[in-house]
């Protein structure tokens, strides 16, 4: 039987140092002061697909030990913007985040318990002591087992103390929406104005009022009260409510005051071309990204379905390694039974052509889905699953958090590909074979606000983007604040707009409801809001420089490198060995030339890596996962039939630099002690 991850030494926790603290009242807090509870360190960033997933894990252990857990979220930014308060401050307020956070700017209390990857866990003990540590998400079952034998231990021992937390709720700032995702344009004779005129004269479902000019009307994912709302072209009539506002999973109708569906954090948002929606039963394809799922919605009689998806997070499920020795993931068919497909974390969708269905965003597990409305089909289109910039044909090719999607007049769809800051693009043929282009970007930790040639402009973390009257690319530059664009025709980048707060989509808008000439819209989810933004004649150029994610970097030596991978299986799981090895390293770097052996995709996690002496730095890629299951062992050691399985997943960036005296080992920890 596994043992529960403990460490056989004392180590004293370090104490939490930042700027400044949010969800307290205003108080600071020390370690001194959360003696006696069980403090769950959460080291985070609200750029990352991985840290959301980690909220909602926690949620259950905090609300279940709430007089004796502590969690205690560590903000330790990616990216230049997330270092500013206000906007930490308004992530706090849209996750939903119910403890107390440390902004870590510096990345003072990160680099004082060693943390290497977000996310990270750390569990102190009510003593003040380091008892486990622990990167990536789906560990709520550990700790599940873990806090109960801590509170046992320290019941016995006197030195745990029951109560109320810390936290404090902060004030909310919104209106009628609350940090919308997406918006779809409803053209005159989709939304519900047309309903209405076709039920002569009746209040059309969801209607709260008829602002109607005519000329159609905005669907807007208000993703913050876990519903859609359908405006006017003024953005503030309010049209139609679709979803009851209450966090949750449920099908059914979903129109105005007597709905009873629900969403989860609805983002990306598609209208099906008429004779498919006729033949589907259903209008509008929704990307409900914390159910994991993708819904439909009847703008007709207001009922929401489900399409796809089990609601079980996909990195979550064991099976086959992702990824072979050659790098290449599985793309394909996932079945024709949607209900019964994992998905993790639909953000965007957007609907081809080309492959006459609707294209998916997996954002948490870095690849591009497709499904059919029509025959429920659901596969993967690009992206073998690691987190990186790679491109190349669609089955090897790299994603990392892709959040927005467009079809230009080719067919092809474009991609904002968030956690790389770049553009990239899936190049459909006529046969349907796809290959991923990159147009703007270099990797996961470059960044920046720079026009010019595309090869060295910057983005930074963007999640939307359009095509333009022209044909060029409108981008929505979230932590920039901007809208850039990027012209193919000559490979440059310009700015359209700049001074926005968090944009998350843009799309043009044609109706004429601001005058002649096309607008776009913009989604300014920080000011909780959709706004006209002209298309300006002539384009800014700006120059703000390109920057790398400053996160300290590992001495190590040239030559061999020992790379060890720690991993303990919980109580009451076991490995999964029931065909062969259930551990998998993947191991590459940047500059590819830093290795020059030892790279590649194989079993275990340990490998001896060689590194150039010719290269002075760079940056380590390192995947590590290992399968676990559930239940007691039989009498003979193997894994009952039916045992819930879980796979235990982590990527890693470690930026390194070669020196003599440099270390000649490295050891990260999936589930394990520093």
């Amino acid at each position: 039987m596994s043992e529960t991850v403990r460490t056989h030494a004392r180590v004293r926790a370090s104490e939490l140092v930042g700027r400044n603290w949010l969800n307290t009242g205003g108080k600071s807090l020390d370690l001194e002061s959360l003696r006696g509870k069980i403090v769950l360190l959460d080291f985070w960033t609200f750029c990352c697909i991985n840290c959301l997933h980690v909220l909602d894990e926690l949620r259950p252990l905090e609300e279940q030990y709430s007089d004796v857990l502590v969690t205690v979220g560590v903000h330790s930014p990616k990216f230049e913007h997330e270092a500013d308060p206000v906007a930490l401050a308004a992530a706090v307020e849209r996750y939903e985040i119910h403890h107390p956070v440390l902004d870590d700017p510096e990345l003072d209390t990160w680099k004082a318990y060693t943390a290497r990857a977000w996310p990270t866990l750390v569990v102190i003990d009510p003593e003040g002591y380091i008892v486990a540590h622990l990167s990536g998400e789906g560990h709520a079952d550990g700790l599940s087992v873990l806090i109960p034998e801590l509170i046992a231990e320290h019941e016995a021992k006197g030195t745990l103390h029951r109560g109320s937390g810390p936290y404090v709720a902060p004030e909310a700032t919104s209106g009628t929406l609350r940090f919308p995702g997406k918006a779809l344009f409803l053209p005159a004779g989709r939304g519900s104005t047309a309903i209405e005129a076709a039920s002569d004269g009746g209040a059309p479902a969801g209607a709260a009022a008829n602002g109607s000019d005519g000329k159609g009307s905005w669907l807007v994912t208000d993703t913050g009260h876990h519903r859609l709302v359908e405006l006017g072209t003024d953005f503030e009539t309010v049209l139609a409510t679709y979803g009851s506002g209450t966090k949750g999973y449920a099908d059914g109708p979903s129109a105005g005051d007597d709905a009873t569906a629900q969403f989860n954090e609805p983002q990306g948002l598609v209208l099906l071309p008429e004779d498919v929606a006729a033949k589907a039963g259903y209008d509008v394809v929704i990307a409900d990204s914390v159910n994991h799922r993708l819904r439909g919605l009847s703008l007709t009689d207001g009922k929401a379905l489900t399409l796809a998806g089990n609601g079980v997070q996909r990195l979550l499920e064991t099976g086959p390694a992702r990824v072979d020795e050659d790098g290449a993931g599985f793309s394909g068919s996932l079945g024709n039974n949607p209900l019964e497909v994992s998905l993790s974390s639909p953000w965007d969708v957007v609907w081809s052509s080309k492959l006459n269905a609707v294209v998916v965003a997996m954002a948490g597990t870095h690849q591009i889905f497709s499904f059919d409305p029509l025959t429920g089909a659901v596969a993967i289109v690009a992206g073998n699953g690691l987190e990186g910039l790679l491109d190349g044909p669609a089955h090897e090719s790299w994603f990392a958090q892709s959040s927005g999607l467009a079809e230009d007049a080719d067919g092809n769809i474009w991609v904002a590909d968030s956690e790389t800051s770049a553009l990239r693009k899936l190049v459909i043929d006529d046969a349907g074979t796809v290959t991923v282009e990159t147009a703007v970007g270099k990797g996961l930790f470059d960044f920046g606000f720079r026009d010019g040639p595309a090869a060295e402009a910057r983005l930074q973390h963007p999640l939307g983007v359009t095509i333009l009257p022209d044909g060029s690319v409108a981008v929505a530059d979230t932590y920039n604040g901007a809208v850039r664009r990027y012209d193919p025709a000559n490979g440059t980048v310009s700015t359209l707009a700049r001074g926005l707060a968090e944009p998350s989509d843009v799309i043009v808008d044609h109706t004429g409801s601001a005058g002649d000439e096309p607008l776009l819209v913009v989604v300014e989810a920080n000011k909780h809001q959709l706004v006209y933004v002209p298309i300006p004649k002539e384009a800014q150029q700006v120059d703000e420089g390109a920057s790398q994610t400053q996160r300290p970097k590992s001495p190590v030596a040239a030559g061999p490198l020992e790379l060890t991978v720690r991993f303990t299986a919980p109580t009451g799981q076991k490995l999964d060995d029931r065909w062969g090895d259930p551990t998998q390293l993947k191991v590459s770097s940047t500059p590819p030339e830093l290795i020059v052996s030892g790279g590649g995709t194989s079993v275990g996690l340990l490998r001896t890596v060689e590194l150039s002496p010719d290269v002075p730095e760079g940056v380590l890629h390192i995947t590590a996962r290992a399968a676990a299951c559930d239940g007691p062992e039989t009498e003979d050691g193997e894994i009952p039939d039916h045992a819930a399985c879980h796979l235990y997943q982590q990527d890693w960036g470690i930026p390194v630099v070669l020196q003599a005296d440099g270390d000649s080992e490295l050891v990260l920890d999936l589930r394990g002690m520093d």
